[in-house]
């Protein structure tokens, strides 16, 4: 059976590259994406030149209804085997006090609610087993101070959920893991104010560069994949050593 797996933000950065890489593994995949058509038209091009059918749906993580209709879409390719929570955002760095609870809210629902109302769809509809993969960060156990502690909050929510619902779901053979990237060269920086900070934080990452995309997706990759059958519960560093 070809393995049929939903990923979330899938127009761009890691999001796309996971795409990609399943694709190649033989994976048909259905991404959501918020307003990049054209990014997200790329990527299926990408996606069907490897053979394997894809989708491209507009689908707001924050809402229940969209988050229904995007996996009703992906069951048309066959039965549901995988999930990558992949969509987020982070908010302006700056010190935890100037917090605006407008971007708290906005890195809380889409970072959390988001991942728990996919992983709800998903878990419902793996009637032969599949597996979770949440995208975490590193910001979960280092804090992020002076940057963003609300965002590093959120995920170590993502990770107390990833390790609650695989115990949850051990017994139905759904396996649930998660990434913890460190910093990847993405465009999620734009948002914070700070679109070198890749870049300006190579000295500080013990194998001296930021990450790519492609990094990432191949530990998620594995994750979802025949090599991975006995880790569940399990959070992957891939972070240069950060």
């Amino acid at each position: 059976m070809t393995p049929v797996t939903v990923i979330t933000g899938g127009s761009r950065g890691i999001g796309a590259a996971t795409a990609r890489r399943l694709a190649h593994a033989g994976h048909h995949v259905a991404f959501s994406y918020r307003r990049d058509r054209t990014a997200a038209t790329a990527v299926l091009a990408d996606l069907e030149t490897t053979g394997v059918r894809g989708l491209a749906v507009p689908a707001d993580t924050r809402d229940p209804d969209q988050v229904t209709a995007l996996f009703d879409a992906a069951t048309t390719l066959g039965p549901i085997t995988g999930l990558v929570n992949n969509a987020g955002v982070t908010s302006p760095i700056g010190a935890f006090v100037d917090l605006d609870p407008t971007d708290l809210r906005h890195v809380v629902d889409v970072n959390l609610i988001g991942y728990v109302l996919c992983a709800q769809q998903a878990a419902s509809r793996m009637d032969r087993g599949g597996a979770i993969v949440n995208v975490s960060s590193v910001a979960a156990t280092l804090g992020s101070p002076g940057e963003y502690v609300h965002y590093a909050a959120v995920k170590a929510a993502t990770d107390t959920l990833t390790i609650g619902l695989a115990k949850e779901l051990a017994g139905r053979g759904i396996r649930v893991n998660a990434v913890a990237p460190g910093i990847i060269r993405t465009d999620i920086h734009a948002l914070s104010g700070q679109p070198d900070r890749p870049e300006q934080a190579a000295a500080r990452i013990p194998l001296g560069r930021p990450g790519e995309p492609h990094e990432v997706a191949g530990a998620i990759a594995w994750l979802l994949g025949p090599d991975a059958t006995y880790t569940t519960g399990t959070v992957l560093r891939v972070a240069g050593g950060l």
